[in-house]
């Protein structure tokens, strides 16, 4: 089993730090195998950001590819660019908050969650990024989601005050993922 995820939205959403939690759970605690190609726009905050993590229990020939399984769209501007990478059959998940743009695909599964709103609802608009990833988790059972948790935790274990809005944070998105499956 291979899966080919694209994470994409601007910077400030925390695109690169979901990509690196899914890829540092997996790389630590399972014997599979992950890549994590991050990809930068010229601006530090508010110019495009994505990354490329590669999951699979053989060797990755490469570490993205031209077609991806499942997209994580966390703008508008990021849906026009990437949905004609995601494969037919594919899964698409949504910020629903601020990507409301017409899909003119058919052929793929959308899951959508208001992560920026529910991020505020929380207090922080900084956790849409834990939030989206539960819901990635919780949908797809790509990893374990106590797995993923312990990664989340490990990385932001220096600053503890963080962790209790985290969990919450991703407890929220697992429940919106696991309702959508």
């Amino acid at each position: 089993m291979e899966t080919n995820l694209c994470v994409a939205g601007f910077g400030g959403q925390g695109v690169m730090t979901l990509g690196k939690f899914l890829a540092s759970a997996t790389c630590d605690s399972t014997d599979k195998n992950v890549t994590f190609f991050p990809s930068y726009g010229a601006e530090q905050r508010g110019g495009t950001a994505n990354c490329f993590v590669v999951i699979s229990d053989e060797a990755i020939g490469a570490p993205l590819g031209d077609v991806m399984d499942d997209l994580i769209i966390m703008n508008g501007p990021s849906l026009q660019k990437f949905l004609p990478t995601l494969k037919k059959n594919g899964t698409l998940f949504i910020n629903s908050s601020i990507v409301n743009g017409d899909i003119d695909r058919d052929d793929v599964t959308i899951v959508k969650a208001p992560v920026t709103e529910l991020a505020l609802e929380l207090g922080n608009a900084r956790v849409l990024n834990v939030i989206m990833l539960g819901v990635y988790v919780g949908y797809t059972d790509v990893i374990d989601a106590e797995i993923v948790w312990s990664a989340v935790e490990h990385k932001l274990g220096s600053r503890p005050k963080l962790l209790p809005l985290n969990r919450q944070a991703f407890e929220k998105g697992l429940e919106i993922g696991r309702t959508q499956r």
